[in-house]
């Protein structure tokens, strides 16, 4: 089985779900299918220096192959015209293809010139599809959806969610898609050594530890935490709270962020740690007493899943999508994404380390049984094989 991946871009600076390309191609190629990756050398702003890559070139990585192009024109969208001329004239090497993000140039072109080849295509949204986000450029989405995307849905063999809730309330213009339902898998990290980021970061070793760490964005409901943990030191309640990430489309909302935790006292308990990636990373999950992530919605939650991978409870919102698997598990703690139900939550979660370090088994437990990659990979091999003939 030859598969092609299509994706804007893997930076790192995009967060997880430009990264699950890169895992789900690992265990693809650990299960014998022939993985390449096409995408562009996006890296963030305009500003930024793109990826320091070989430019249409077929780059080993852990299994698979990975062909950047050069992002032109119109490289603030993650555009690239030769990856397309290249798409144009090797589609048929291949027995499908997997192209992630709806409303991006570069892969709403290829799924309409993999269309045109007659080649199968998956398409995933990646929560474009949302009814909430949909909202955002409401007029100029609704033309480029009918327009575009629409045609696309059509002649998808099939529409990858990554949760039911996904899946039940994504918008199709209209169109009866064949869904599936196959969620984001996580790699388990080695861990480093106990206590690492909190040195690091000057974090007493006995001082609840609470962390953010997703993409900077309106959605996510960083603003209710803010207040929840306001109110909850004005209580006495102890606690040091990380909030680690950016959004190189939004640069001024992380200014504003500072500014409200800031204005809301909390300051001197905070650490904003910007982006972190690698060990670091880990370290910081690890070191956490609780992850938060209180989205009023969220179409799967990788960052939930990174964090439970470490053995990390989490308080998630019911706008995260895997909010019932971790209630079903006992991985964390669930509520609404409002300000009296977070602060009650929070409250209730640091009020027992041995109820947090209870429900922290149980997030690595859950993870281990339904989040490996090799699990998801081979869900995803099945449904691939549903649309391909069975000697591929």
């Amino acid at each position: 089985m030859k598969v092609l991946h299509i994706v804007p871009s893997i930076s790192l600076v995009y967060g997880g779900p430009s990264q699950m390309v890169r895992g789900l191609s690992a265990a693809l190629s650990r299960q014998g299918v022939e993985v390449e990756i096409l995408t562009t050398d996006a890296n963030g702003d305009v500003g930024q220096a793109p990826l320091d890559v070989p430019i249409n070139q077929p780059v080993a990585e852990d299994g698979y192959t990975v062909r950047y192009f050069r992002c032109a024109p119109f490289r603030r969208y993650k555009f690239s015209w030769d990856l397309l001329q290249w798409l144009y004239h090797h589609a048929h090497q291949y027995d499908l293809a997997h192209v992630h993000a709806l409303f991006s140039p570069v892969s709403s072109a290829a799924a309409t010139i993999l269309r045109w080849q007659g080649c199968p295509y998956i398409l995933r949204p990646l929560g474009t599809l949302d009814p909430q986000d949909l909202q955002k450029k409401r007029w100029l989405k609704a033309l480029y959806g009918y327009g575009i995307e629409r045609p696309n849905l059509a002649g998808a063999a099939a529409v990858h969610f990554t949760s039911t809730t996904e899946a039940k309330t994504s918008h199709r213009y209209g169109v009866k898609t064949q869904d599936w339902v196959i969620p984001l898998g996580v790699t388990l990290p080695d861990l480093p050594e106990r206590g690492r980021a909190r040195s690091h970061w000057h974090i007493a070793p006995d001082l609840p530890l609470l962390v953010y760490m997703s993409r900077l964005d309106r959605k996510k409901g960083i603003e209710l935490l803010v207040t929840a943990l306001a109110r909850l030191q004005a209580e006495g309640v102890p606690f040091h709270f990380v909030l680690a990430g950016s959004n190189s489309q939004d640069p001024g909302y992380e200014q504003e962020l500072r500014q409200r935790i800031a204005a809301a006292g909390i300051l001197p308990q905070t650490t904003i740690a910007g982006f972190v990636q690698g060990i670091e990373k880990t370290a910081l999950l690890q070191d956490a007493d609780l992850f938060v992530l209180p989205s009023y919605y969220e179409n799967f939650g990788i960052a939930v899943a990174e964090a439970m991978a470490v053995g990390t409870s989490v308080v998630v919102s019911n706008g995260v999508d895997l909010w019932p698997a971790v209630e079903r598990a006992e991985a964390g703690w669930v509520t609404r994404p409002e300000v009296e139900a977070l602060t009650d939550s929070l409250r209730t979660a640091l009020s027992d380390r041995t109820e947090q370090a209870r429900r922290g088994r149980n997030a690595l437990q859950l993870v281990q049984q339904d989040y490996s990659w090799d699990a998801i990979a081979t869900q995803m091999i099945a449904a691939y094989r549903t649309i391909i003939p069975t000697s591929s």
